[in-house]
């Protein structure tokens, strides 16, 4: 940690603040240029609206670039711990949604052109910077952070039996029915335990069929496991960022950490 002066200060209120007026009217301000920049990238994506606006796109892009480039050095030089910031989670997507317009320059005129389409394409993680302003947002990855050990769990568990049901098609089905391959075949056990079903390959026999009737019941059997595990973490979660504060007058806690008032009886809470 590094002491700030008073403007540094009064710019770190502002901009990683949302206490004050100013504070909040920047993350209104950053909430509308991100969804603006990001709506700039998705039109550029359509053929005809590229074609005849394309130029436009560009220039706008570049005042996006240049906006968000100037309030990412701000957020460094006023950061009582810049590494820490610069680092985090929200710091590297502040540094990704910015870096593809400058690498589009520095890229050879001769690279394919599916290289500067992936950079522009990358331009569209601004928008997961609108999660640094949802509080809900902070709760959610809180609760997939606790769960992370049991949702690996789950993951690991549906690899092994999406593995074993396309080995097994493999073995009946074989090429002559489009199970050409073992990964071929894990991918319509994939498709067909997760029941999106997209029946670009369907097994013909009897026999793979009674399998992959197995498959959607098993699929249906476990969806529910992951949700279960995040409801449950969700739950926790939210009980223990309760306010615990006893009301006075009925003697009942669980309120919201924010709250004023009992939310039972309308009395007003202590202050501690």
């Amino acid at each position: 940690m590094r002491d700030l002066s008073p403007l540094q200060q009064q710019f770190y209120e502002t901009i990683f603040g949302t206490e004050t007026r100013a504070g909040k009217l920047f993350d209104l301000l950053l909430i509308s240029l991100i969804s603006l920049s990001v709506a700039v990238v998705l039109a550029d994506s359509i053929p005809s609206l590229h074609e005849q606006y394309g130029r436009l796109y560009w220039q706008i892009e570049w005042l996006f670039t240049l906006l968000f480039s100037i309030e990412y050095l701000l957020r460094i030089w006023c950061s009582p711990n810049r590494k820490a910031y610069v680092i985090s989670g929200y710091g590297l997507i502040d540094l990704l949604s910015i870096i593809p317009t400058y690498l589009a320059i520095i890229v050879p005129e001769a690279a394919p052109l599916l290289i500067l389409r992936l950079f522009r394409i990358l331009r569209v993680f601004r928008v997961l910077r609108l999660l640094a302003y949802v509080k809900e947002a902070t709760l959610l990855a809180i609760v997939l952070k606790r769960a992370r050990r049991k949702i690996f769990v789950f993951l690991m568990l549906m690899m092994v039996i999406t593995t074993a049901f396309g080995s097994l098609l493999y073995v009946i089905e074989g090429p002559e029915n489009g199970f050409t391959t073992i990964p071929t075949s894990i991918y319509w056990a994939i498709v067909t335990v997760t029941t999106v079903g997209y029946g670009d390959i369907i097994p013909l026999t009897a026999l793979g069929r009674a399998i992959a009737a197995l498959g959607m019941l098993t699929g249906y059997a476990i969806i529910a496991i992951p949700t279960g595990i995040i409801t449950a973490e969700l739950a926790y979660e939210i009980q223990r960022q309760r306010d615990f504060r006893a009301c006075n007058q009925c003697n009942r806690t669980g309120h919201e950490a924010d709250a004023q008032f009992c939310k039972y009886c309308g009395s007003e809470l202590p202050n501690t």
